[in-house]
């Protein structure tokens, strides 16, 4: 049986990366995360979590953009990388995310509890 964690190594391989435009964190606004990948995460303040979602943002967002990058949800990985998810600028990778992974992602948001980063 494949658990959570591995899931989520997997559909990390399988979602490309690209050049975001420097100083945009348009789509960086409150997203929400599996319990597993909320658990990979700094914990933070109930005050910055209000604030955040007071600003519309992410409470992971520094004035040099994400400062968890490395760990960053699925949500925020396919944001550019999917037609139903663009870029608002335009940038995309070379070759977006597979259909069917992408279906896969989706399935696994509604099959896991999913919470507010």
């Amino acid at each position: 049986m494949t658990t959570d964690s591995q899931k989520i190594r997997f559909f990390r391989r399988h979602i490309p990366s690209f050049a975001c435009l420097p100083g945009c964190h348009d789509c960086c606004g409150p997203v929400t995360t599996s319990s597993e990948e909320m658990a990979r995460l700094p914990v933070k303040s109930r005050a910055v979590h209000e604030a955040a979602l007071a600003d519309l943002s992410c409470p992971h967002l520094g004035d040099e953009g994400c400062r968890v990058y490395a760990e960053r949800p699925l949500i925020c990985r396919l944001f550019g990388t999917t037609p139903g998810l663009p870029c608002p600028h335009g940038r995309r990778p070379e070759v977006m995310t597979d259909r069917r992974i992408e279906q896969q992602i989706h399935h696994f948001f509604a099959a896991t509890r999913q919470v507010l980063v």
